[in-house]
């Protein structure tokens, strides 16, 4: 696992073992981060599931001004901080373990990490499947995340889900543009549309 492109191009990322997070590919990242270019540039980002840090670091490498990494596995987040080291990026990154569902999503004395411009969303399959529907810890989660404080009026949600699935998310997200779809993988983009009332 690799920095495709920007100032930590070519940088190698160490990744966990096992079925607890799930790496994207080269080939689809770099679909990916095309895709994102003029969106990243000097971004907050928020980066949801985070694994090893594969997603946020391309954005910061790529231009973004700030990633906070949500992560709660115990060896995925200590593989998360090395990899933050590794490439040098301790100074615009903030690595916060613990549960995604639960959050906050505004860890403290980090104002200048928000709101969020692009926020990656990559929950493990099985738990997408369960989850993003109505009535969930998840999609009450994502009603968090359109809260004025905490994600721009125009952000961008990016959401990695299996293929044949066919998730709900709450207003004000609506989808926007084009799914990417690589094997069995597709990635699809919401953006936020005005503002809602988060459910408790």
């Amino acid at each position: 696992m690799r920095i495709i492109s920007g100032r930590f191009k070519g940088r190698r990322l160490k990744s966990n073992p096992g079925m607890t997070t799930r790496p994207i590919l080269d080939r689809a990242k770099q679909m990916l981060f095309d895709r994102l270019e003029n969106d990243l540039r000097e971004a907050r980002v928020l980066d949801v599931f985070a694994g090893t840090g594969s997603m946020g670091l391309e954005a910061l490498s790529r231009g973004a001004a700030t990633c906070v990494f949500i992560e709660q596995d115990h060896q995925a987040f200590a593989l998360l901080r090395e990899n933050v080291a590794h490439v040098g990026a301790e100074q615009c990154a903030f690595c916060w373990r613990t549960d995604a569902l639960n959050s906050s999503y505004k860890p403290r004395g980090l104002d200048a990490f928000l709101p969020y411009r692009v926020i990656f969303h990559d929950p493990p399959y099985p738990m997408a499947v369960a989850q993003l529907k109505p009535d969930t810890r998840m999609y009450k989660a994502l009603g968090r995340l359109a809260s004025p404080e905490i994600s721009d009026d125009n952000a961008l949600l990016v959401l990695r889900i299996p293929e044949r699935f066919e998730p709900v998310l709450p207003e004000p997200w609506r989808q926007v543009g084009t799914e990417l779809a690589v094997g069995s993988m597709r990635i699809r983009f919401y953006e936020k549309r005005g503002t809602i009332t988060p459910p408790s």
